[in-house]
């Protein structure tokens, strides 16, 4: 009889943070994880530790260890020091949206199977209705799931097995769809069966999904009266049947382990079998072969219900990303660093694209605009909404009372337009050639205004957030920069990033920074406080954005 090869690697099915999936095989021992170059599973990512894992052998047993990481190693949910992996297992490394890895130990159940049947095949040949002959369905499975790109392909596999194992007449593989029951796949012993033999017993299958267990055996009697009172039964003149039910099987591993072990594994079909040729039990002495096939099934279903995820997801990432390109390419590309007035300035979204955005563009040759603005929320909906707001002051005039009509129309917008739903901070200002600011601050983070050789202070809020009440008041306010004085405005991401500890990076630090690097320039004051923030974090993932305009006036600076 023909032999299939059967891998004896351990490997790791990894997925990255984008959610693409590779598997790299474990060749050599101990396999190094981390963050430094030479491991041989390199994790990108900068909350990861340098040296954060490595998988062992003891006693003949594979085996992760955590190697002293600042996050940890966690094992389907639980964090670990030392654990004997086990097929499937979920490994992480203490922090979400990152990399992930699925164990997959040498061999699996199918070939364990076969390998059980060789042996009593050794001592019991009893030709192909035998051992040999569900050694050789069972291998065929194996060999669909290790070959085969076709789902199609491997699930006429498995109930091809089930017939020859069962001696079954049909076979049905069927799926749950809402409150309706779909079939996947219809064979009998020659093959695919014709569109008019899908017919099965559709309350038989509901008993098998509604009951407890995993088989569910009936026969029919030979006479009427003491058939089944199923009339679907009846009319296809069937003799026995047997429904082993589908699983939803959790291969990315429950979220608690410990809740998830008592809840009920959701039953998502059955693979049924039928005969008419004669009542008698078919999972008799079959029961762990088709428990194992519908174990197979439901692993390939499940697996195609998860690309079919990642694909959706992939496809989400890729439309966010080039969501996020549209919005960083609203911001402005060529700020002013000659002539009489500087700026530096950036925005960084926690997700692929934010609800803060900065804007600064001259209003005539002798005064520019500027407005920063963060909408409450994240993702997708904020942005669009910052957007709208960027296009609200495009039309500001150079006079005060501009600024706090267009401040009225945007609240009124929200208003009208939102329903209540979403609100905004923002900073809006006009700076002109002498140095005059006037500006009007909605709800939004206080912008230090710091002085080349003076005591810095701040530029308090003159009115509410946009979008909250309908009639609000607004008024303006107005300073008077100097040669090389200079004014920086940020949003509350700043303030609040927090690093591993919870802890906030808060004014204080914000305001320490700005006096150890007050001499410098705006473009050297923006990249300074930026990388305070980052050495603060530790690289630590954010959960709202970060932006940044530092602003300089700068009048005897050549044109």
């Amino acid at each position: 009889m023909a032999s299939i090869e059967i891998s004896r690697t351990p490997a790791f099915t990894i997925v990255d943070r984008e959610g693409n999936a590779t598997r790299q095989e474990i060749t050599e021992f101990p396999f190094k994880i981390g963050r430094q170059s030479g491991n041989h599973l390199l994790i990108r990512d900068a909350r990861a530790s340098r040296h954060h894992a490595h998988v062992t052998v003891e006693n003949g047993e594979i085996v992760i260890e955590d190697l002293q990481s600042r996050h940890g190693v966690w094992v389907n949910g639980e964090r670990i020091q030392n654990r004997q992996l086990e097929h499937g297992d979920r490994i992480e490394f203490g922090f979400d949206d990152s990399y992930r890895l699925i164990y997959e130990r040498p061999g699996n159940r199918l070939q364990d199977i076969a390998t059980h049947l060789t042996q009593s095949d050794l001592t019991s040949r009893t030709g192909t209705g035998g051992n040999l002959a569900r050694l050789r369905a069972m291998l065929e499975v194996t060999r669909a799931l290790q070959s085969s790109f076709s789902i199609d392909s491997v699930l006429d596999a498995v109930v091809d097995a089930a017939l020859v194992i069962t001696s079954a007449d049909r076979g049905f593989l069927l799926l749950k769809n809402g409150s309706d029951l779909d079939i996947r796949c219809a064979r009998d012993s020659r093959g695919p069966l014709a569109a008019s033999e899908f017919r099965v017993p559709q309350n038989l299958i509901r008993r098998a999904l509604d009951q407890p267990g995993q088989t569910f055996s009936i026969q029919f009697g030979v006479n009427q009266e003491s058939a089944d009172p199923s009339a679907s039964a009846y009319d296809l003149a069937l003799k026995s049947a047997v429904c082993i039910p589908l699983l939803r099987i959790q291969l990315e591993g429950p979220q608690n382990p410990a809740d998830a072990a008592d809840a009920p594994l959701e039953k998502t079909g059955v693979l049924y079998l039928d005969s008419r040729i004669d009542s008698r039990d078919m999972s008799a002495g079959n029961r762990e072969l088709l428990e194992t096939l519908a174990i197979e099934a439901s692993t390939v279903l499940e697996n195609a219900r998860l690309l079919q995820d990642e694909r959706a997801r992939r496809h989400l990432n890729e439309e966010l990303s080039i969501a996020r390109d549209i919005q960083q390419s609203l911001l402005p590309r060529n700020l002013p660093r000659a002539g009489w007035f500087h700026a530096a300035g950036s925005s960084l979204p926690s997700r692929e694209v934010g609800g803060d955005y900065f804007d600064l563009f001259p209003i005539n040759d002798d005064a520019w605009a500027v407005v920063v603005a963060d909408v409450a929320g994240k993702g997708v909906s904020s942005a669009l909404v910052a957007s709208l707001l960027q296009g609200a002051f495009l039309a500001l005039e150079d006079d005060a009372e501009s600024l706090r009509h267009t401040v009225q129309r945007v609240n009124t917008f929200f208003r009208d337009r939102t329903n209540g739903q979403k609100h905004a901070t923002l900073f809006c200002g006009i700076l002109g050639r002498n140095g005059l600011l006037r500006y009007l601050n909605a709800g939004h983070c206080s912008p230090v205004y710091l002085p080349i050789n003076d005591v810095m202070e701040t530029l308090n809020a003159t009115g509410p957030p946009v979008g909250l009440l309908d009639h609000p008041e607004y008024t303006t306010g107005h300073c008077t920069l100097g040669p090389r004085d200079r004014l920086i405005i940020f949003s509350d991401g700043i303030t609040e990033a927090q690093n591993a500890a919870g802890e906030f990076f808060g004014k204080r630090r914000l305001k320490q920074t700005l006096q150890a690097n007050g001499d410098r320039s705006c473009s050297a004051l923006h990249d300074a406080l930026l990388d305070a923030v980052q050495n603060f974090t530790g690289g630590q993932e954010q959960s709202d954005d970060l932006t940044l305009l530092v602003l300089e006036f700068a009048p005897d600076s050549p044109a």
